[in-house]
């Protein structure tokens, strides 16, 4: 059976570590291949090489480190089709999906072509007599990141490329689940002339995580997963003195005014609320339907939609959504539908008896949609992070907007409306990090940043575009006069300038 090894100093090795994970293929239910677990001592190697690389690396002027991304850029360009089959092959997800993800993933790699743009500081001439002050960014040093199991090639590139570009060594931390699309992005990188030990790969588990959150040599780290490990990240990191942007899970709302085109609205809620079998942080979970009016067009619209999905694994061209990632994860999803009919939700579409003929140990769960869910009900409150929509009705938009916000989560929302006051409003009032107007998943663009409020974030900084090369970065502000030939002698008070 394949082994995936760790990625460090340039290749492959078999690190110390004794453990080992089962990675699978959702589709067939059959193990695929086995990841090795890392330990101390693989983390301690995969250290060393960083650090070991960083002073040369840092040191490499901005526009020679853009070109090994553009180069980086070209080669991922050339293998989308091989690096998509590794996602659908360990993830699931139908290959166009895949692709897509990949897309945005390349996007933040455009963006940090920009590095010498971006790390340029400002300048201020003669803020004293004859005294300039000016300020840089340089980088922090060796830095992790640890990436979720849903998109095992878009979530590292949201980290690793802005980090190397701005100057630092990277550690990644893949999913044990899905490992490999990460040792093939790092070889990649190295085809792209980037030095041996700037990137680095180790998998794991927890041990790897807690060893990477408790290694004094490492400055900073990068997550995205759930929030209550997303909360142990920021504390934990936190008290080891790194600095850390944590990013948790999310309960997405999609309020439905009585003036959206609800054709619209029906096809955004299919797309943002099964794509990815519904595996997916800026997934729409819940549609709040103003009115019961809307409530029941919107389920007579969906439900034969949702009955009729094509779910098929990944690599069929004409599926619309594949298997969830493990067995472990099929059953947590399960369990939520069976727990929202015993909450006394009505479950409109039951896609839990759905079976695919030559993949019955599979990982497949069709479509589900409940109808008729109040805010009391764990359904609504927790994240299910599988192919389950729920519809809450509610009597006006002021109810809908208290909804959003009394929620605990605060990743994504959207509104559907044709009313540019009520999305001006809402866009304004609403505590959410990422707004969607008639956009159902409003996922910025890699030169903005993407990111939550409320405890869908711990830490101070989104993820890349701007925040991105802030949060990679350190800022050193420099104050300068040249003697001029006359000394004043000495001044005992506070510096001022004049």
């Amino acid at each position: 059976m394949r082994t995936i090894q760790h990625f460090i100093a340039g290749k492959e090795v078999a690190g110390s570590g004794t453990r080992f994970g089962e990675v699978f293929n959702p589709a067939t239910g059959e193990v695929q291949a086995r990841v090795q677990f890392a330990n101390q001592a693989d983390l301690d190697h995969a250290v060393s090489a960083a650090l070991e690389a960083f002073p040369r690396w840092s040191g490499t002027p901005p526009v020679i480190r853009a070109r090994v991304m553009y180069r980086f850029k070209q080669l991922l360009e050339e293998n989308m089709d091989k690096l998509s089959e590794i996602v659908t092959s360990e993830h699931g997800k139908v290959l166009s999906d895949a692709k897509g993800s990949i897309t945005r993933g390349l996007e933040v790699v455009e963006f940090a072509c920009g590095i010498p743009h971006l790390l340029k500081g400002e300048m201020a001439e003669n803020v004293g007599t004859n005294v300039d002050s000016w300020s840089l960014r340089q980088p922090l040093g060796v830095v992790a990141g640890i990436t979720p199991f849903n998109f095992p090639a878009m979530v590292p590139m949201w980290m690793f490329p802005v980090a190397i570009a701005c100057g630092n060594c990277f550690i990644l931390k893949p999913s044990e689940r899905d490992p490999s699309a990460s040792n093939f992005m790092a070889a990649l990188l190295k085809k792209a002339g980037l030095p041996d030990g700037v990137l680095n790969v180790v998998h794991g588990d927890k041990e790897a995580v807690d060893a990477i959150l408790h290694h004094p040599d490492i400055q900073a780290v990068s997550f995205v997963g759930s929030t209550p490990i997303a909360e142990y990240i920021y504390h934990t990191g936190s008290s080891h003195n790194k600095r850390v942007q944590a990013l948790g899970g999310a309960k997405n709302h999609m309020v439905v005014m009585p003036d959206a085109d609800m054709d619209q609205a029906a096809d955004a809620l299919m797309g943002a609320g099964y794509g990815s079998a519904g595996e997916r942080c800026m997934a729409i979970s819940v549609a709040v339907a103003v009115g019961d009016k809307v409530g029941d067009t919107l389920i007579e619209k969906l439900a034969p939609r949702v009955r009729g999905l094509k779910v098929a694994p990944g690599t069929d061209p004409d599926a619309e959504m594949g298997p969830l990632v493990t067995r472990q994860h099929f059953e947590k999803v399960k369990g939520y539908v069976d727990l929202g009919v015993q909450e006394g939700a009505k479950l409109v579409v039951d896609g839990r008896s759905l079976k695919l003929q030559g993949y019955e140990k599979g990982f497949f769960l069709g479509g589900c949609l409940f109808d008729h869910v109040t805010p009391s009900m764990r359904i609504y409150k927790e994240e299910i992070f599988g192919p389950v929509l729920s519809v809450v009705r509610v009597p006006d938009y002021g109810e809908a907007v208290r909804l959003v916000n009394d929620h605990e989560y605060g990743n994504g929302t959207a509104i559907f409306t044709r009313d540019g006051d009520a999305a001006r409003e809402f866009a304004s009032r609403i505590k959410v990090g990422m707004v969607g107007i008639n956009v159902p998943i409003p996922v910025p663009m890699a030169f903005n940043s993407f990111g939550g409020w409320k405890r869908s974030l711990f830490g101070d900084h989104h993820m890349h575009g701007p925040e991105g090369v802030r949060f990679y970065t350190k800022l050193k502000t420099v104050t300068a006069r040249w003697p001029t030939g006359i000394r004043a002698g000495a001044e005992f008070v506070m510096p001022t300038m004049r």
